[in-house]
């Protein structure tokens, strides 16, 4: 090299992967034989997107810029002879891409030296490349989770005349991968002809599209696995799997000129049925613990919003006008009178306060069941008062005894289920028309309970 022994350029830790955001620090290594005269020592770190049209070509027909930076290590001056160490920094753009190498076009970053001289003396240049790794993450793509499916459905002719139908559903288990993941995927052929199909097969493919004038599709197949046919008239399922090698990432985000997509390609050799799961493949995995509690958060506040839909306003009638009032409830009738020399257990709670125009011990006739009349009654729950019959033999809805003084016919309560049990007579108020004291009142229920 002359007077340049060594022209190297090292980075710091000797990393050379680098991610959106970080700082790249490194140093510049020269060792000289003899005195070098320069005007200026730069470092220069750019980052850039090329895209030709020619296979492995440099001469780039469109470019797209990233970043460009460029500093001065040494001014104007003469570098004596030995070693020489110069350090640098750069800052990388978080909006930069990931680092991509294709067929037609490149994304490139790299550092670059150079040593001017004076004039009529070599300058000197040198670069070292380093490699920008964007993470993506596949948590944040929507409806990642979801399995890709799709279905076709093809017709073709076979035998110059006859005319036969197949139709290919098929699906992969979720659409985002990683690398050294299983990409299961499921097949139905429903064979609706008198010819057997050609072999099944699945691949994983890659598109990898160069915006220019006119667009090139770069498509590849990555890996691919075969299965057997379908006889005619049959129905298969097919289920296979297929691992992920090494891959670059599915979006390269930041750059406008490669777009790079991923699918799984499903098809018959015979007839030409073919059809395309779109998947994606990331650096980040998913993580089953986000989408479980993705789903109980859902879960959560659909519950919140059927519980605040069903809810009722309270059902007090001052509080909403639309309710209509509740009525107010029945009072029980009155209990009869009892005569004062009777001996009787005293009941346990007064009776409700009776409606005005009832009278006491008259069952009302308002449309509502008098709870006297609806429940059976023992003969032995009560003792002897005036009006209170219980025949010893009466048979069941046979006629009763009318004891003398009644106001009327005593009817049988019905009873449930037997014959064999003794009918329960109403329970009539005394006729005090016929009383030997007409000048006493009947006597109260205050009186009675005294008594």
């Amino acid at each position: 090299m002359g007077k340049l022994q060594e022209f190297n350029i090292t980075f710091d830790k000797n990393k050379d992967v680098y991610n959106p955001g970080e700082s790249i620090t490194g140093n510049v290594s020269i060792k000289l034989g003899q005195l070098l005269q320069c005007k200026a020592i730069k470092v220069n770190c750019n980052g850039f997107c090329g895209i030709t049209s020619k296979v492995n070509d440099t001469a780039w027909t469109v470019e797209e810029q990233y970043f460009n930076s460029t500093i001065s290590v040494a001014d104007k001056g003469t570098l004596k002879e030995g070693e020489h160490t110069f350090p640098f920094k750069f800052l990388i753009p978080e909006t930069a891409p990931t680092s991509f190498e294709g067929n037609y076009g490149r994304i490139i970053y790299r550092v670059r030296v150079f040593i001017d001289t004076p004039r009529f003396s070599k300058d000197y240049n040198t670069e070292k490349p380093f490699y920008l790794l964007r993470l993506l993450n596949l948590n944040e793509v929507p409806d990642i989770w979801e399995p890709s499916t799709s279905a076709v459905t093809q017709q073709f002719t076979y035998m110059l005349v006859k005319t036969g139908t197949v139709v290919l559903k098929a699906q992969t288990d979720m659409k985002g991968y990683t690398q050294g993941q299983i990409i299961k995927v499921l097949a139905q052929i429903h064979n609706q002809s008198g010819k057997s199909t050609g072999n099944m097969a699945a691949s994983l493919m890659q598109r990898v599209t160069y915006e220019t004038k006119r667009p090139t599709h770069d498509v590849r197949t990555i890996a691919e696995v075969e299965g057997g046919v379908v006889k005619a008239g049959k129905e298969s399922e097919w289920k296979e799997q297929i691992i992920v090698p090494p891959l670059p990432q599915s979006s390269l985000i930041g750059c406008e000129l490669i777009k790079m997509d991923y699918y799984v390609k499903v098809c018959l050799k015979s007839p030409d049925v073919m059809l395309m799961l779109p998947i994606h493949i990331g650096n980040i995995s998913l993580d089953k613990k986000l989408r479980s509690s993705k789903k109980a958060s859902a879960a959560c506040s659909a519950a919140a919003e059927d519980t605040q839909a069903s809810a009722s306003p309270p059902s007090d009638s001052t509080t909403n006008p639309n309710l209509p009032p509740r009525p107010a409830p029945k009072p029980g009738p009155r209990p009869t009178p009892r005569s004062r020399a009777s001996s009787h257990n005293p009941p346990s709670a007064p009776p409700a306060d009776l409606p005005q125009g009832a009278e006491g011990g008259t069952p009302m006739n308002d449309g509502f069941p008098n709870k006297r009349q609806s429940q059976l009654v023992s003969p032995n729950a009560f003792s002897y008062a005036p009006g209170l019959f219980f025949g010893g033999n009466q048979q069941h809805n046979g006629p009763s005894t009318v004891p003398p003084g009644s106001t009327g016919a005593t009817a049988p309560y019905p009873t449930e289920n037997s014959a064999s049990l003794m009918p329960t007579p109403l329970i009539l108020p005394p006729d005090y028309g016929a009383s030997a004291y007409p000048q006493e009142a009947p006597p109260s229920y205050d009186d009675s309970y005294n008594t």
